[in-house]
């Protein structure tokens, strides 16, 4: 296996927002962490799956205090967020961020019994290992663990992260799992949604998931006046697609 010449990609979206990516890692657990920008404190939103260090890698936009937020607990979402002092998360999902899963989370041949055929029903191919290249030299992909971590703050529905010029506001969309939340900033219309709802199979079919309540998401989602969805992966995407999502996924379930 070659060893990557760095392990996190990033793209600047606009003046505010930055996408950080780990390019190595395969679809179905490459999760879209977006930094964005105030005038105060800066966000992380979500944390990858902690296989290189992001702290170093994202050094050149770090020069203020840094909110990082799990929009829910799954190994592609949490992986580095031992890294950073501050760690906020849902409480149904406070003991999943404090003792993740166990077992060798980028091998899916030594997922537990079913992991893996629930995923490829719903849509992706998962490979036997997860990446494509080792981050350095001696990794063991079979040892790799996900790291917990301890939350220093619960976040709720109506919970508000001021950084100063701006602020956002939690909303609970469950579904995908108990304590999904996104972050919704009103001003601009801007929707960071986790794996609520992304351009890609969107999976509620796994350990945690709900249908019902993610009906219930939708439905909301479809209500709340957005302008641009900024997903836990896949491209970000406008109103229109968002509509087509939600109607997609409804048709499907109802």
């Amino acid at each position: 296996m070659r060893i990557a010449e760095r392990w996190f990609a990033m793209e600047r979206i606009d003046h505010r927002i930055t996408r950080l990516w780990e390019p190595h890692v395969a679809r179905l657990e490459q999760c879209n962490m977006w930094h964005v920008r105030g005038r105060d404190a800066d966000l992380l939103i979500d944390a990858g799956m902690g296989i290189g260090q992001l702290k170093p890698a994202m050094a050149e936009l770090l020069d203020k205090p840094l909110i990082v937020v799990a929009t829910h607990t799954h190994m592609d979402h949490v992986g580095s967020l031992h890294e950073f002092d501050t760690r906020l998360v849902h409480p149904l999902e406070a003991e999943q961020m404090r003792t993740p899963e166990a077992f060798p989370v980028l091998c899916s041949t030594h997922w537990p019994d079913g992991m893996r055929a629930a995923i490829e029903r719903q849509g992706y191919d998962v490979p036997d290992l997860l990446i494509d290249a080792y981050p350095h030299a001696g990794f063991d992909p079979l040892a790799f663990r996900t790291q917990g971590a301890e939350p220093t703050r619960l976040i709720d529905e109506g919970d508000v992260l001021d950084l100063g010029d701006t602020a956002f506001e939690v909303i609970h969309i469950p579904g995908h799992s108990p304590g999904s939340i996104g972050l919704w900033e009103p001003a601009t219309g801007t929707l960071f949604s986790g794996d609520a709802i992304y351009d890609g199979p969107l999976l509620d079919a796994i350990a945690g998931a709900d249908p019902t309540r993610y009906i219930e998401t939708m439905q909301r989602l479809r209500r709340l006046p957005v302008n641009i969805v900024h997903g836990g992966h896949d491209p970000s995407f406008g109103r229109q697609r968002l509509i087509e999502l939600v109607d997609q996924y409804l048709a499907s379930r109802t």
